[in-house]
């Protein structure tokens, strides 16, 4: 009798056995299916900025009056580039800084006006401005020789007068009128809406091109002629 029992306990324990491997199999593949049916949650992706993300560069300050470069031909720098323009110069380009009006007056008679009127202008900020001229120009009948010039201007209520001068590489507020070369009254403009940042942009004509110089309420043109 105690032979069966043996023999019952262990056919018993190879019957459980056999359910636990079959069934425990069947569980987890239950378990994995019921997980992988969850509701998913919702994932947004955040697109950054890097412009605006990016941190301040630590090697330099922002400059409040960033230079900027103009060219006759306007088009000039991508002909270049596209090798159309390879061997022939551009007629005139002038370098210069852009300030800001800022609420500023900016021409006018009175202490309050950043460009007084008959007091000498740099026709920008920080450095002096420079016109290049590859090749010889008339402006209003005057002959001006190819070169480098500083160019600024003496600012009235009705005209300019642009200076082109000989002293480069020099700071724009500090004018030495000894090597004045050239002298031309031009006549100024109201235009509206007012330009908040001072521009200088070459703009074709059919003589050869205007140097417009823009800036608040006033606007005035530098007629270039040359021979095409």
């Amino acid at each position: 009798m105690g032979k069966c029992k043996s023999i019952i306990t262990n056919i018993v324990t190879i019957k459980m056995k056999a359910i636990k491997n079959l069934l425990l199999p069947l569980l987890l593949t239950c378990i994995i299916a019921a997980c992988n049916n969850k509701p998913k949650p919702n994932i947004t992706h955040t697109i950054i900025d890097s412009a605006t993300a990016a941190e301040k560069n630590p090697y330099v300050a922002e400059d409040q009056s960033p230079m900027d470069m103009s060219y006759f031909p306007v088009d000039y720098p991508l002909q270049k580039m596209n090798h159309l323009q390879s061997s022939i110069p551009p007629v005139a380009r002038v370098i210069y800084s852009r300030p800001h009006k800022k609420g500023r007056v900016i021409f006018g008679n009175t202490a309050q006006s950043l460009c007084q009127y008959g007091k000498a202008w740099r026709l920008g900020a920080n450095e002096a401005t420079e016109i290049d001229l590859f090749k010889n120009v008339s402006i209003n009948g005057k002959n001006i020789a190819k070169g480098t010039y500083v160019l600024y201007c003496i600012p009235e209520a009705d005209k300019w007068t642009i200076v082109f001068n000989s002293n480069l590489y020099t700071w724009g507020l500090h004018m030495d009128e000894t090597k004045d070369i050239y002298k031309i009254d031009i006549p100024v403009m109201q235009q509206v809406p007012a330009v908040e940042d001072f521009t200088m942009v070459f703009t074709p004509a059919k003589y050869g091109a205007d140097l417009i110089m823009a800036w608040d309420n006033v606007k005035a043109v530098l007629p270039i002629e040359f021979s095409k």
